[in-house]
């Protein structure tokens, strides 16, 4: 089967390797479609925090068919529709360790096939092909714990345009909140509020947007920190008295928190660690339900996996990347 490979200091590269059969427990996964994540960035340029030997095949999301199942398996059959769980061990309740993660310590979803639990799958939601599904296991499902209790009236700020925060986008609109997202560009403001956001405040024009959001808002609820260390500061900034920040990444570098203001605030940080398989399985329901469709921003080919990487690295995309095929 083809596959690609971390070399450990740039682009993924082509391999092959036999099929791999399902030991009792697993389901064979003829892959058709994964998505990138901004962990997959590092992972694959050798600057994750914890060392990816290599050989290992990226990537934790994908989604695909059944073509195999091994001795016992009894949740699923060939020829069903299947995606992956971000965190392949965790079927429920709170994370106690990081475990085992696709591309890291096991090998993940840039392959034509894979074995995997059948704990560690979920059926894709019927509307959705291939390419919608796959980008669900880690952008959507941190969405979706990041606006946990956000409900009709609440307001939430999103920053960027990334697959996170299009997710959350349209998750707090079916919630019934009041929008607000930070961006750089105007052609992705006018897409932003296409797809629902009520305000769109641009961080280039504006440095101090968090003070620029709380004047407008008198507040938010809710923000959705990606950016950690670069965006903490604007995110207290922004904040209503007793407001949560959802913290989901640390992609930038900065100042950091400033602890008086964020007491004064009375405000709430929380570390967003993706979800469990019954979140996922719960929020699939949802988007079942209100036939939501993913954004995606472009599709690949298989064989264009390293230009994917690319594309998705230098930041000017709306929506989720994918690698179809």
């Amino acid at each position: 089967m083809r596959t690609f490979e971390v070399r450990g200091d740039g682009p993924v590269v082509p391999a092959q390797r036999p099929v791999p059969v399902p030991a009792a427990g697993e389901v064979l996964v003829r892959v058709r479609a994964r998505s990138l994540n901004a962990r997959d960035l590092p992972i694959v340029e050798g600057r994750y925090p914890v060392a990816v030997p290599p050989g290992r095949i990226p990537l934790s999301d994908g989604a695909g068919t059944v073509e195999a199942v091994g001795a016992g398996v009894s949740r699923f059959q060939v020829g069903d529709r299947v995606l992956s769980t971000f965190h392949p061990n965790r079927v429920y309740g709170a994370l106690h360790s990081w475990d085992e993660l696709y591309g890291v310590q096991r090998d993940g979803w840039l392959t034509e096939h894979i074995a995997v639990g059948e704990q560690s799958v979920v059926a894709v939601p019927e509307h959705l092909s291939f390419e919608e599904a796959a980008t669900l296991p880690c952008a959507a499902l941190t969405a979706w714990s990041a606006l946990s209790g956000v409900g009709p009236g609440d307001t939430v700020l999103l920053q960027g345009s990334g697959g996170v925060s299009v997710f959350a986008l349209q998750f707090a609109r079916l919630a019934g909140a009041r929008v607000l997202v930070t961006t750089s560009s105007a052609e992705k403001g006018r897409r932003l509020r296409e797809l629902g956001a009520s305000e769109v405040v641009d961080r280039a024009s504006t440095p101090e947007w968090g003070d620029r959001v709380r004047e407008l808002t008198g507040g938010v609820d809710r923000v959705v920190d990606i950016g950690g260390a670069g965006s903490i500061a604007g995110s207290i900034a922004a904040l209503a008295h007793g407001g949560t920040i959802s913290l989901v990444g640390n992609l930038g570098s900065g100042g950091g928190m400033d602890l008086t203001r964020f007491l004064n605030r009375g405000a709430t940080l929380r570390a967003i660690t993706v979800g469990s398989r019954s979140d996922f399985e719960r929020m699939n329901r949802v988007v079942h339900q209100h036939r939501l469709r993913p954004v995606i921003d472009r599709i690949f080919p298989f064989d264009e996996s390293p230009e994917a990487f690319s594309h998705f690295a230098n930041g000017a995309r709306l929506g989720k990347v994918v690698i179809a095929g």
